[in-house]
Parts: structure tokens; C-alpha cells; sequence
């Protein structure tokens, strides 16, 4: 069996949620779309990095954090099913699907809020090096 290769990057992301039922409904089909896989209750994992659920009874925090987080979509048709998932649910969408090029030519994305108003991204990008 070869051994994992290791690569520098983020290993996981945690986030604190009001309602884990609430958080859960929503992230299942959102991380299925975009192809991610639940690895236990509450951990998704891309293959690469891990995002965990956590109900921590928090309204806010005393610190500054990240703006948000940009999922990335293997296609277009990813971003747009997105979008629809989104609007049937009746999540606040910020914007999109929209194609952005003055971030990068064939920039594809759409913006929103999760249940807990944390603003998430999920775009396709076929022209960025990363």
C-alpha cells in the first residue's frame, strides 16, 4: 500500500452551528452537490480538507474571521445546480449563479448565506491556477 503523500494546506474547518438538525438538512444535499462525502455525523470531507458541524450554542463570537469560504465546483452545471437547490430551499442568495470575469476569465459562481448566516461561495474557475 503507498503511503499518503502530504501536501502544506488547511487539514480541517470547524463550524460552530445554532441548530445541528438545522445545519445538517442543509450541508447533506449542499456537500452532495458539490462532491463531498459525509464521513460521520456532522464531517464532510473533500478528499483533501474537512469541514465539521458543531452545535456550540454561540450567537457570536468576540473575534474577527474569515469572510467567507469558496467551494469549488468541478463545472458550471455544479454551480447551477446549486443555485436551484438554494432557491428551493429558500436560502438568501447574496448572487449568482453569475460569471464574474474580472476575478478570472470563465469565473462561474454563486454566493449565500448557510443557515447561520455564514457566507459561503461555491464557483467553478477553469482559467485559475490554484
Amino acid at each position: 500500500m503507498k503511503e499518503r503523500e502530504w501536501i502544506p494546506g488547511i487539514n480541517h474547518i470547524e463550524f460552530w452551528v445554532n441548530s445541528m438538525e438545522e445545519s445538517m438538512k442543509f450541508y447533506e444535499t449542499l456537500f452532495a452537490l458539490i462532491g463531498w462525502k459525509e464521513i460521520r455525523k456532522g464531517m464532510f470531507s473533500s478528499g483533501h480538507i474537512e469541514i465539521y458541524l458543531k452545535e456550540a450554542g454561540v450567537l457570536r463570537t468576540d473575534s474577527a474571521g474569515p469572510r467567507h469560504i469558496c467551494f469549488q465546483a468541478v463545472s458550471r452545471d455544479v454551480v447551477d445546480r446549486v443555485g436551484s437547490y438554494l432557491q428551493e430551499t429558500g436560502a438568501e442568495m447574496i448572487r449568482g449563479p453569475v460569471e464574474v470575469p474580472r476575478y478570472s476569465k470563465g469565473y462561474y459562481t454563486v454566493d449565500f448565506r448557510d443557515p447561520d448566516g455564514y457566507v459561503l461561495e461555491v464557483a467553478h474557475t477553469p482559467h485559475m491556477k490554484l
